[in-house]
Formats: structure tokens, C-alpha cells, sequence
């Protein structure tokens, strides 16, 4: 039963905007990322790869948070007319990882370095309603949503030396239609281009710019081969009281007007409510940085998914990394480059991480800043000078240091800025970690 109540229908519209964020998001993204005719870049056509020959630089908009560690291979799957074969050659000990997120940014397998080794492998990935047979020398991971991301990585130190090896192994990466599996060489399609896409606004500007009526209608829409599970059968009872149910069109014209005025307000309502999540929600503070442990996997918190998709659109299972971030220094004050600062490791106390670690500088936007060097990260491939104690500082400013900390040093932009580590594949209990609070990263220090 629908409600005719305004205050309740703004709760409800509020409730579904976060709900439905991941999916709208995740499906403009492909919009975007798959708008070419040939792979290209970070884009491809759907179902095909997409594998990045070096690391982004500042220009790159496509995915909020990006990284400069490991080179991407992207492939975004419709799962809906057939499976899909994902396959690719023997790794040794390259660190590489193979996720994959539903269109609600699930991650519903993590094949790689951590989970099955570095042998070559082979998967068939079926969609929501495939009922036919598959290989039987094949594993087969079943997507609940007919959009699938596999968002691969593999490790590259960015010499030039690595860059070859790691094309090498790209160039063996294959999504192949199940049909076509086995059956020689596969060639795929010339895709066409939609010039309606816009290229050019960031995603989350375009998912943040929608209409309440028009994120809506989308919502509904996409949900009908992208449906909510079983534990989501609650929520969708509650959404269904302002006329939102899956597959069917959401008509905002023909809404109760104490209906279309609750639903009006469900933007801003719904991103302060998302964007709000890092004061809150159960997160970590630790020495002034966010630890989430709750990535990858989210069950009923929709909140924290559609948080998690605001700021790091395809986060991993905290297993296979964690990413803490901050805003502020030590003294909690909004860090920005005016200032100078400083993040001291004690001797010995580096992220503790079996893959490796790295920190990472974004504007206030959670994008690369542009710099003299080129530089957007700092990690343990990076030749860090020592104290003479055995400790290392890291040093955050605008202006140059001097050649001497030059190796230390990650520029920041002129106004406010974000800091991010990724730990891949965190040491675990009983070992020092941060995926038990016994490691915590240092707090940032204002000069």
C-alpha cells in the first residue's frame, strides 16, 4: 500500500536513493567505460578486456580513488545472453587478483594471488538465470546480476623493464562467450559507439546531477535483470509504498502529489546521508584515519555500500586489501597543502602487508593531483631514505623539499587533499595487522 504521507515518503525516497546508489552507479559507469568500438586505454566493449599499459595519471576521472600500483585489466560482462569464459596464464609470483562485483558492487569471487595461486586458470561465469550445461573441466561462478565487473589487477613496478612482462601476461588475458570457448581463435565484435554518453563529467557528478524522478526510473529499471536478493525483501516492501518496485516503469508524473514532494528531496537527502558515513557507522578511527574492515561484502548495510561506492568504487574484501584514508592531521584539523606534514614509521613498523602497501594522494574529489614529478604514490617499490634511528618520514607539501627528501616526498595539491594507503593482502592474526586493530597507521603531522 502506497503511503500519502510527505514526511514518510521523503524517509522512504531517502532510503531508496542509498539503497540504489551502488547499482545506478556501477551502470553509468559501464556506460562510460564500455562507450568505445575497440578496446582502448581503461575502456572496452563489453565483454572484453580492457588492460591498462601504465598507471593513470591526473587527467583520469573513470573510477573515484584510483591506484598507481597495480596496472587494471577491466571487464564488464552482460551476462544475460550467455556465460562468459574468464581465463588467464600462469602468474608465478606476481601479485595479481581477479575480483569480481555484481552490479550492487558485491565482490562474489576473488580468484588470485591470495585465494588460488598463481597457476594459469579458466572459469565459466553464468548469470542470474542461465539453466543450461557447462564444461565440466571448468569451475563456474554464478552472478546474481546479469552486469558483472571483473576489475583485475596485476602488481607492475612502472619500469620499463616490468611494464613488458606484465603486457605479456595481459596480452593472455581472455573473456571468450561460452559458445565460442574451445573453439579456436576468438575474434570479438567491432562495438558501436553511443554518442549520447557523456565522456567527459565524472561519474559521480553524473549519477549526483540525476533528477529524484529520473535516478528513480532508473533504479527501477535497472533492477529488473540487476534484482535485490532475499535479504532485501524488506526494503523493497518499503520502497514499494512510493511506487518503486523492480521492472516496473517509476512514473514520477503520476505520483500523489505528497508523494512527488517527499521524493523531490531524496538527492541531497540521500548523498548527506551516504557522504556522512565517514563520521560514523562503525568505522575505525584510528590516529585520525578511516578503517573500514567492512568492504567487498555488505549484506543489509546500504549505507556503507553506496559510502564505499562514493569513495572507492570496486573495494575489495578486506582479506585481499584494506584502504585506509584521512582527511585531517593529527590535531584533527582538514589537512591541506598550504600546510607542510609529516607521517613517521617507527623502525619496523611499515603497513604489514604479504603483497605489498602504498600511499596514495587525491584532491578533495578522491582524484590524482597534478605535480612536477608525476608522482601520486608513495610505496615500498619507492627507494625511501631511513633516519638514522631505522624510522622513515614521509613527507606532504606543495613545495619541493629539496633533494635531499625528494625520494620522501608526495606532493599535494594547493587546497584540501585526501590521503589513502592500501594494504594487499594484510597480514592476518596472530601476525601483526591492521585487520585486528595490532597495527594502525601513523597519525599525519602538521610541521
Amino acid at each position: 500500500m502506497r503511503t500519502n504521507d510527505e514526511a514518510e515518503a521523503a524517509q522512504i525516497a531517502t532510503d531508496a536513493y542509498v539503497f540504489g546508489y551502488p547499482l545506478v552507479t556501477t551502470y553509468m559507469t559501464r556506460q562510460v567505460m564500455t562507450n568505445v568500438a575497440r578496446p582502448e586505454g581503461i575502456r572496452s566493449p563489453v565483454n572484453q578486456f580492457a588492460n591498462v599499459r601504465e598507471y593513470p595519471t591526473a587527467t583520469f576521472t573513470g573510477i573515484t580513488a584510483p591506484n598507481a600500483d597495480t596496472l587494471y585489466s577491466e571487464g564488464w560482462l552482460d551476462l544475460g545472453p550467455e556465460p562468459i569464459v574468464l581465463s588467464w596464464p600462469d602468474m608465478g609470483d606476481r601479485y595479481y587478483l581477479f575480483p569480481m562485483l555484481d552490479a550492487w558492487t558485491n565482490v562474489i569471487a576473488a580468484p588470485g594471488t591470495r585465494t588460488t595461486g598463481g597457476g594459469a586458470q579458466a572459469y565459466v561465469i553464468t548469470g542470474p538465470r542461465y539453466t543450461g550445461p557447462v564444461p565440466a573441466d571448468l569451475p563456474r561462478i554464478s552472478s546474481p546480476t546479469d552486469l558483472l565487473w571483473v576489475h583485475g589487477r596485476t602488481y607492475c613496478t612502472g619500469t620499463p623493464e616490468d611494464y613488458k612482462k606484465v603486457h605479456a601476461l595481459q596480452d593472455q588475458y581472455r573473456l571468450v562467450p561460452l559458445s565460442a570457448w574451445g573453439k579456436g581463435e576468438y575474434k570479438p565484435p567491432v562495438s558501436k559507439v553511443d554518442p549520447s554518453v557523456d565522456m567527459k563529467t565524472a561519474v559521480r557528478d553524473q549519477v549526483e546531477r540525476l533528477s529524484p524522478a529520473d535516478y528513480f526510473a532508473l533504479l527501477a529499471k535497472l533492477m529488473a535483470t540487476n534484482g535485490p536478493v532475499a535479504a532485501d525483501a524488506a526494503a523493497m516492501a518499503h520502497f514499494a509504498r512510493i511506487g518503486l518496485v523492480p521492472g516496473q516503469p517509476f512514473d514520477f508524473s503520476t505520483l500523489p502529489p505528497a508523494i512527488q514532494r517527499g521524493v523531490s528531496n531524496a538527492r541531497e537527502a540521500g548523498i548527506k546521508r551516504i557522504m556522512g558515513q565517514d563520521k560514523g557507522g562503525g568505522l575505525a578511527l584510528e590516529n585520525g584515519w578511516v578503517v573500514m574492515l567492512k568492504t567487498g561484502v555488505y549484506g543489509t548495510d546500504y549505507v556503507q555500500r553506496a559510502f564505499v561506492t562514493a569513495v572507492g568504487l570496486g573495494a575489495n574484501d578486506p582479506k585481499d586489501a584494506v584502504y585506509p584514508f584521512t582527511q585531517m592531521d593529527a590535531q584533527g584539523a582538514k589537512l591541506d597543502g598550504k600546510n607542510k606534514y609529516v607521517i613517521r614509521f617507527a623502525p619496523g613498523a611499515f603497513p604489514p602487508a604479504r603483497g605489498f602497501w602504498s600511499l596514495t594522494m587525491y584532491n578533495d574529489k578522491w582524484f590524482f593531483v597534478a605535480n612536477p614529478l608525476n608522482r601520486y604514490t608513495l610505496s615500498q617499490r619507492n627507494t625511501l631514505k631511513r633516519n638514522a634511528d631505522g624510522s622513515t618520514e614521509l613527507y606532504l607539501q606543495a613545495d619541493y623539499p629539496g633533494k635531499d627528501r625528494e625520494s620522501n616526498w608526495l606532493p599535494t595539491p594547493q587546497g584540501e587533499f585526501i590521503l589513502m594507503f592500501r594494504l594487499y593482502m594484510p597480514e592476518e592474526a596472530p601476525a601483526f595487522s591492521i585487520l585486528d586493530g595490532t597495527w594502525k597507521p601513523p597519525s599525519v603531522q602538521k610541521v
